[in-house]
């Protein structure tokens, strides 16, 4: 099990979800936590719950570079490093079949899942040293594609690609995926049973993931156990892509 005491990790959609739990569980491993996320509320009872009490949060809009950059800049002002960070910040929307599908809703799925880790990855990559680490969340839908999801779909498979490159063009520096299936969240919460039951329909397991059972994934690519590990795509999805 990796340790993260005396390193500091910053976390995209770090107030709920995948993101707050990832979080949580590197400060439980000694890590100090520097928090992204649009909700500020959210972040403040995000920051409350880490462990340890060192950690700082700020608003970031992903999508605008300024945003994140300020984010980054305010991380090293305060800690004078960074050495790991989590991409988790991502939107979804109503699934609407590619023909009829809007401009702007696509834009606005690209702007946050896209151009949201592209920004995030330029800002990382120029603020980390050598032996720092990544992971950015891609999706099982960016290896398949999902009726309805074109924009989601498309959006997630370009993590993949961003991130492979950033590994390529950094060898210092570990970048990876995590590329989750079915997690329980808030984005999902509501969904009714027979959605669940068919969404699930061509998993293994045939349930939903905790978002703690992504975070250990998360923690191993960030850690010292993985240090040969980059590059890669790791799913967690129940045996939904195998």
């Amino acid at each position: 099990m990796a340790a993260f005491e005396g390193k500091v990790i910053a976390v995209t959609g770090a107030a709920s979800g995948m993101g707050l739990a990832t979080a949580k569980l590197l400060a439980e491993r000694g890590a100090t936590i520097s928090l992204a996320d649009i909700n500020e509320e959210a972040l403040k009872r995000a920051k409350a719950s880490l462990s340890g009490g060192k950690h700082i949060y700020q608003v970031v809009d992903v999508s605008k570079s300024d945003s994140v950059d300020s984010w980054i800049k305010a991380t090293l002002n305060t800690f004078g490093g960074l050495h790991g960070a989590v991409n988790m910040a991502g939107i979804i929307a109503e699934p609407v079949p590619l023909t009829e599908y809007s401009d702007e809703v696509w834009d606005k799925m690209f702007a946050v899942n896209t151009r949201g880790v592209f920004n995030c990855l330029r800002a990382e990559l120029g603020a980390m040293s050598a032996g720092a680490s990544i992971v950015s969340a891609a999706s099982v839908f960016g290896q398949f594609g999902a009726p309805g999801h074109v924009a989601y779909c498309a959006s997630k498979a370009a993590v993949i690609g961003l991130s492979r490159t950033a590994a390529k063009e950094n060898a210092h520096i570990r970048v990876n995926c995590v590329s989750p299936g079915s997690v329980s969240t808030a984005m999902n919460e509501h969904d009714d049973e027979e959605h669940i039951k068919r969404s699930l329909s061509g998993t293994v397991q045939k349930r939903r993931a905790d978002p703690v059972e992504v975070a250990r994934v998360i923690a191993f690519l960030l850690g010292d156990e993985a240090s040969f590990v980059t590059g890669a795509v790791y799913n967690v999805d129940g045996g939904w892509v195998c």
